[in-house]
C-alpha cells in the first residue's frame, strides 16, 4: 500500500516561515510526481504545487508562487514544501498525494488524486 506521510506543520507567526515535508513510506519516492495541496474548513481543496519525477515543478497559484518553493530529496525519500511570508490565509491543512508511479504533475482542473497523505495543520496567528 502507497502511504504518504506530511510532517512540519505547526504554529507560526505572520511573517514566519515553515518548512513541510512529505516522506514516501514503503516506497521509492524516485518514480513519482508528488503534488501538495491544503484545505480549510468550509472552502474547496486548493493546489499549491507539483514535483514531477524529472524536477519539473507546476505552481497552481498566483497567491502562494514566490513565497513557497517545492523540492524533493530523493536519497531521503521525501518532498519538501517551503513556506515563506505566512500569513493567517495560509492557514489550512497541508496535504501531499501522487496519482502513482510514472504520472505527470496534474493539470487544472483537478479532480481528485489516487493516494494521499493524512496531512499536517498550518496556523498562521500571533
Amino acid at each position: 500500500q502507497l502511504q504518504l506521510a506530511e510532517s512540519g506543520g505547526g504554529l507560526v507567526q505572520p511573517g514566519g516561515s515553515l518548512r513541510l515535508s512529505c516522506e514516501a513510506v514503503r516506497f521509492t519516492l524516485d518514480y513519482y510526481a508528488i503534488t501538495w495541496f491544503r484545505q480549510t474548513p468550509g472552502k474547496e481543496r486548493e493546489a499549491i504545487s507539483c514535483i514531477s519525477l524529472n524536477d519539473g515543478v507546476t505552481y497552481y497559484s498566483d497567491s502562494m508562487k514566490g513565497r513557497f518553493t517545492i523540492s524533493r530529496d530523493n536519497a531521503k525519500n521525501t518532498v519538501y514544501l517551503q513556506m515563506n511570508g505566512l500569513n493567517s490565509a495560509d492557514t489550512a491543512v497541508y496535504y501531499c498525494a501522487t496519482d502513482g508511479p510514472y504520472s505527470d504533475c496534474p493539470t487544472p482542473p483537478i479532480n481528485g488524486m489516487d493516494y494521499w497523505g493524512k496531512g499536517t495543520l498550518v496556523t498562521v496567528s500571533s
